[in-house]
């Protein structure tokens, strides 16, 4: 018998660092080698390269399941298949939780769930980002409907912090069934190629109940939810460059939606001009020519990080800074489908549009849009209220709003997007630039249909001549510049200084919106 008060003091200290060191293992060193053989890193090495050096600080390392059942008892680990806390990115508070695949394939229980409950309540009480590394087999079988009350308890919270504070979901490896709307509900979800997958019924229930064979790359891979479904808002080629491009993400969006974005660090003078931007944009309309262009060459420094490069590209949505302030960035894109609307733009720019104006970052607008794409298949699947949740989101925002008409603002089209009439601030154009019911020959074809059916061999003259002289009375953006509903007729060389003096001119806005409960979106 050992009758050292010194050892027997020590005794506490050492079973509680055999059980940090049991949580800090996770499944186990044969776990972990088949985590690192299939190209993924372990919770913790993700939160350690996510986080700022040493500034991790877990919480709950010590939880452990309470199922009974299917010989649970003797399955315990501490942790429990989740490791959650805080830290700094970039010295920022933000709070964490990462599935740890290695222990029970990171299933969802009652106590895993209460874990993540925790550092999200944390997160709304503190005002500091939420971000999800998810890598998960889904929810835990032997717990039953614990672990479903789990996941909607996890749902519910990100509703409420939905607009609150900036919520980030890392798709890491396998999401599925329930698991996945938790990740649907936060702000920005990446996903990794070739490791990571999403999807409500796996490939086995599709062949039984439908006979589609597709396999799981196919059905929620990463490429698939980047440029398909649009679930995915980023896709990365490993672990270590999504981390990396979370903290990227994060360097343009304030931590809650009380404070404004952090400063950015540039020497890019806000007065800067550009006499190539005079000659981008072709003279002849149907020309095409990339839109992102422009804006890395008017943005601080040609920083511009696209959000949802590969779904709807014929509309580009974004971050981006102008003299150190962050913006979003919402443009149409002429290279692609002529840049006119569809269902898949309008909903993509929609939401991007609603979280800038929850987040307090001020918004800029890239014009060149021929109208809404027509057809049977957009009328059909419902362009008439999906366009109109892009015209909501804009007309309810209350940041800063800055447009500029490149070339084409036809129709309805130019209505919806941050035009004047929807309370944006400063609306700019170019020259060239045209503002019309429709574009200069489907008007002339319709007003002067008799004229041309009886003109003959001379029509081609006198579509011509109509068509210049619609385009001098009734197209160019001196009219709208006449009505109002143009600030300025600008030189594209002077995009950039002009945009930063708006910028200025607007820091202080406060705009309001009638007291109600929330709105009824177009849904």
């Amino acid at each position: 018998m050992n009758d050292d008060p010194k050892a027997a003091d020590d005794s506490p200290r050492r079973e509680l660092a055999a059980r940090l060191a049991a949580a800090e293992e996770g499944g186990g060193s044969d776990r972990i080698e088949r985590q690192h053989a299939a190209g993924k890193l372990t919770a913790r090495e993700r939160i350690d390269l996510l986080l700022d050096p040493g500034s991790f600080v877990e919480i709950d390392a010590l939880v452990t399941h309470r199922c009974r059942d299917f010989g649970m008892e003797a399955k315990t680990v501490p942790g429990d298949g989740v490791v959650c806390g805080y830290g700094t990115l970039d010295n920022r508070m933000a709070y964490v939780f990462a599935q740890d695949f290695t222990v029970f394939g990171g299933s969802l229980s009652e106590t895993n769930a209460r874990k993540i409950c925790k550092v999200m309540d944390l997160a709304v009480e503190n005002g500091a980002p939420l971000i999800g590394l998810n890598d998960s087999g889904g929810a835990r079988i032997q717990e039953g409907v614990a672990s479903l009350g789990g996941y909607a308890d996890i749902f519910l919270r990100n509703t409420l912090a939905s607009g609150v504070v900036p919520q980030i979901s890392a798709i890491m490896g396998p999401c599925a069934g329930g698991a996945v709307y938790s990740p649907a509900i936060t702000d920005f979800v990446f996903m990794v190629e070739g490791t990571s997958y999403m999807f409500v019924t796996g490939p086995d229930v599709i062949r039984t109940v439908t006979h589609e064979d597709v396999s799981m790359e196919e059905l929620g891979g990463a490429a698939t939810h980047s440029a398909r479904s649009g679930v995915s808002h980023f896709t990365v080629a490993n672990d270590a460059a999504c981390l990396l491009a979370i903290r990227e993400l994060l360097s343009y969006l304030p931590s809650n939606n009380l404070e404004d974005p952090p400063r950015g660090v540039s020497s890019d003078p806000p007065d800067r001009s550009d006499e190539s931007l005079d000659t981008l944009v072709p003279k002849d309309p149907n020309k095409p020519y990339d839109i992102k262009r422009l804006i890395e060459t008017v943005v601080d420094d040609g920083g511009f990080m696209e959000v949802q490069a590969d779904y709807a590209r014929n509309i580009v949505v974004g971050f981006a800074r102008f003299a150190n302030q962050s913006v979003g960035i919402v443009a149409n894109q002429p290279a692609f489908l002529a840049g006119v609307l569809d269902i898949d733009a309008s909903l993509k720019a929609a939401r991007f549009v609603r979280f800038c104006d929850a987040f307090n970052i001020p918004l800029v607008t890239f014009e060149d849009v021929p109208g809404f794409l027509p057809g049977t298949k957009q009328e059909f699947g419902g362009i008439i209220k999906h366009g109109a949740k892009l015209l909501y989101a804009f007309a309810e925002a209350t940041v800063p709003k800055i447009t500029v008409i490149t070339r084409k603002a036809y129709g309805g089209a130019y209505c919806v997007m941050s035009s004047k009439h929807l309370r944006t601030d400063v609306n700019l154009a170019y020259p060239n630039a045209e503002i019309a019911v429709m574009g200069p020959e489907g008007a002339v074809n319709v007003l002067y249909r008799r004229e041309l059916q009886d003109a003959g061999d001379d029509a081609p003259r006198l579509r011509s001549e109509k068509v210049a002289e619609y385009r001098e009375k009734f197209s160019n953006p001196f009219i709208a510049a006449e009505r109002g509903f143009i600030d300025a007729v600008i030189a594209p060389s002077e995009t950039r200084p002009q945009i930063v003096r708006a910028l200025r001119q607007l820091a202080g806005k406060r705009q309001r919106v009638p007291p109600k409960k929330h709105g009824n979106i177009p849904l």
